[in-house]
């Protein structure tokens, strides 16, 4: 089975150490740009109702803006309290200077 990839923003919308919000099949999810790569993750926390693209991207973590709790970009791993549960992240795909998501998360909670 080929994985489907879907554009969602301009590669050059997003400055080395930022964040955005975009749109994939009506759910929000977070694109983080990292060392020159763009990582995917949703966008809610799992431990409280915030956006993690309007958080604080240091290095390869996003600390949520709500309670401070942080995950890794790369990984959707939990590096910090009071999160628990990891995110889903997505493969991303980067294309004629687009980037593309899978429709399909990578992992799931």
């Amino acid at each position: 089975m080929t994985e489907v990839f879907i554009p969602v923003l301009d590669f050059a919308e997003i400055p080395e150490g930022q964040s955005r919000r975009c749109q994939l099949e009506g759910k929000d999810v977070a694109l983080f740009h990292v060392e020159g790569c763009i990582y995917a993750t949703q966008d809610e926390c799992t431990h409280g109702r915030a956006s993690l693209a309007d958080g604080y991207l240091i290095g390869d973590e996003v600390e949520c803006p709500l309670h401070q709790g942080m995950f890794n970009v790369r990984t959707g791993a939990v590096t910090a309290a009071p999160c628990t549960q990891a995110l889903r992240t997505y493969a991303v795909a980067v294309r004629d200077g687009v980037i593309h998501l899978a429709a399909e998360p990578a992992t799931a909670n």
